[in-house]
């Protein structure tokens, strides 16, 4: 299903250049450094050094007397990602991700035509039935925790659909884990798509034959496309453009070109940040 001029994932990603570093750059303050971090990049360090990771690259080639994580997305999620330059800003953010004081509006391709906005109002907790201890599922009882997230389509066509995600809650994977329990799966998960083992075949082989069979994009197409700090009292609204793989994708298979795409993105973001105002 793999485009052949499509760049396929090496089995170990590649370190970060520190002057494409700089080039992520969306904010850099007294107080926070904020960056668009690209699809293929963990966030925490790593066994491979510390230019294999976003915190370690950061450090590296910034110097900052202290670096904080505000959250983390996941090393195949792309986007708006915030880090404390101070030990008090950290701990503030801290805070306020513990109380739900920070807004976060992502983007997703799903698959499958999404015709009408739907709330996931489901619980999550750990898949007993999958061969990987990190896979969440939507299930009760004793483990589970309330999730609620949001889907609303912006694009829909070509058997796809540019999905708006409002996360009312934080929880791991939720994202993901409600898209599979919806039957509108992100585009080219790995671990939440048509088959979980592809995870794991990843981390230890690499792409393989069986993902470019099963998975029409190379990483999960899943972007953080704008944090708001305004309900936690900090005057930043922090804002990621569609990036150029998931573009390249919906161009080719949505006939949905990069333009019309960051447009409805960015009329989404307005709507929810003009409510949440």
């Amino acid at each position: 299903m793999i485009d052949a001029s499509e760049p396929l994932p090496p089995a170990t990603p590649p370190l970060v250049d520190p002057a494409e570093l700089r080039t992520w750059v969306l904010l850099d303050d007294e107080h926070l450094l904020v960056l668009d971090k690209p699809g293929w990049l963990v966030c925490h360090p790593s066994k491979h050094g510390p230019w294999s990771s976003l915190a370690g690259a950061v450090r590296e080639e910034f110097k900052p007397d202290a670096i904080r994580l505000a959250f983390r997305l996941d090393r195949e999620t792309s986007g708006v990602i915030v880090l404390a330059k101070t030990e008090a800003m950290g701990g503030r953010l801290g805070k306020a991700v513990l109380q739900h004081r920070i807004g976060k509006l992502y983007v997703a391709l799903l698959e499958g035509e999404l015709r009408e906005s739907i709330t996931v109002d489901q619980p999550l907790g750990p898949d007993p039935s999958a061969n990987v201890t990190v896979k969440s599922r939507v299930v009760a009882g004793a483990g589970s925790q309330a999730a609620t997230t949001v889907f609303h389509p912006l694009v829909t066509q070509g058997g796809f659909t540019l999905a708006g995600v409002e996360l009312l809650t934080g929880r791991k994977h939720q994202i993901r884990a409600h898209a599979e329990w919806l039957g509108r799966r992100v585009v080219g998960d790995k671990l939440y798509g048509p088959d979980s083992s592809l995870y794991l075949e990843f981390a230890t082989r690499g792409w393989t034959e069986r993902h470019s069979a099963l998975l029409p994009i190379t990483r999960q197409a899943l972007h953080c496309a704008a944090i708001d700090l305004r309900p936690a009292g900090l005057d930043y609204l922090l804002r990621a453009p569609w990036p150029q793989d998931l573009a390249r994708f919906a161009d080719r298979s949505m006939n949905l070109p990069a333009a019309e795409a960051q447009a409805a993105i960015d009329a989404f973001v307005a709507e929810k940040l003009a409510k949440a105002g």
